[in-house]
């Protein structure tokens, strides 16, 4: 690497003029000592723009050259700054953290990279600090390079910010597509299962129970002829019913139960490992619910009621299609009782 100096320094010239210059210590001399200990600041970091350049003698540690970024860094001019150590200069506390680090940087003989933190002028200042160590002649000289973290601790939180914000964004989209999935898998009037994704777990759940030998029940239920005044609010009632009946459906059934809106007037639901008397007392249970339910329209109460049949594999049915037939016969074996009733499909004897 192409040794350096300092920009707008010249390592040759002495830092100080003759008449400041101590008694012993000629232009010349002090020129020849920095010279070497410049040169080897620059051969090991090159230049960087805005650091600052210190030379110190090591055995007081009295400056002997400091360049322009470091003369305003102590807020002195150069000439001031030479000839005087850091107790004279800045605060006593950081002017003692920093002349132990150039005594570990002495003691060890080669090149120290160290970072100082402490306030200056107000304000929270971290740096990065590059000690030499040169032997000059009869000196033995101390070079320092300071660097400013500051714009590196800037772009560091600038990045980290970026990163959190592209997490979050990622999470949202995550979420987005989890919900965007849900959606396409629910009934948005009721939050219930669409027919289709009903219709994939009553395949699953009849596949599983037929290798693993257990029961299941299928429930389909219908609404009953609506009172005159939930009639008269139309539509409005139709959707407050399918509300209150995604509401009972889902606060009625387990995790691995399903539950669907088949059409405007028609439910099902799926009751996984449960046979046809527990089935029969959970879905009279929800009749019950159903029938003691209030709906609220415009200040106007109604209520509404729902038949239901149940069936079961293998006891009433040994496929899909036969068990959704026999709850069928079931449903309608209800509404002929007049409604609000639910009926159990007739178990089958002998294969």
């Amino acid at each position: 690497m192409i040794a350096a100096c300092p920009p707008g320094h010249n390592p040759t010239a002495s830092p100080m003029s003759p008449d400041e210059a101590p008694a012993d210590a000629r232009p010349g001399d002090i020129a020849a000592e920095l010279a070497p200990a410049l040169a080897e600041l620059a051969r090991g970091l090159g230049e960087r723009a805005g650091s600052m350049l210190a030379v110190k003698d090591a055995a007081d540690g009295r400056y002997r050259f400091v360049n322009d970024a470091m003369a305003e860094f102590l807020g002195r001019p150069a000439a001031a700054v030479v000839g005087s150590n850091d107790a004279e200069l800045i605060d006593p506390a950081i002017a003692t953290l920093l002349r132990t680090a150039e005594q570990t940087a002495l003691a060890l003989g080669r090149p120290l990279a160290s970072e100082h933190r402490f306030d200056w002028q107000g304000e929270r200042r971290e740096w990065s600090v590059l000690r030499i160590s040169v032997d000059a002649g009869a000196r033995r000289l101390l070079c320092s390079l300071w660097e400013d973290l500051g714009p590196q601790r800037q772009r560091e939180a600038q990045l980290k910010a970026a990163l959190e914000q592209l997490e979050q964004e990622q999470k949202a989209n995550a979420t987005l597509r989890r919900e965007g999935g849900e959606q396409r898998l629910r009934d948005v009037a009721t939050g219930l299962a669409t027919r289709a994704h009903f219709d994939d777990q009553m395949r699953r759940e009849l596949d599983l129970s037929t290798r693993e030998h257990r029961e299941f029940a299928l429930v389909h239920m219908e609404l009953d002829p609506l009172t005159e005044r939930a009639a008269a609010f139309g539509e409005r009632a139709t959707e407050r019913i399918h509300e209150a009946m995604g509401r009972l459906l889902r606060g009625n059934t387990r995790a691995m139960d399903a539950s669907c809106r088949v059409d405007e007037r028609r439910f099902a639901v799926l009751l996984s490992g449960v046979g046809l008397a527990t089935a029969h007392s959970r879905m009279e249970g929800l009749r019950r619910q159903c029938a003691t339910q209030l709906v609220v329209i415009d200040g106007q109460e109604f209520g509404f009621t729902i038949s239901m049949g149940v069936a079961s594999y293998p006891h009433t049915a040994h496929t899909q299609e036969e068990v959704m037939a026999a709850c069928d016969a079931a449903l309608l074996e209800a509404r002929k009782r007049g409604g609000n009733t639910v009926a159990l499909a007739a178990i089958r004897f002998g294969d």
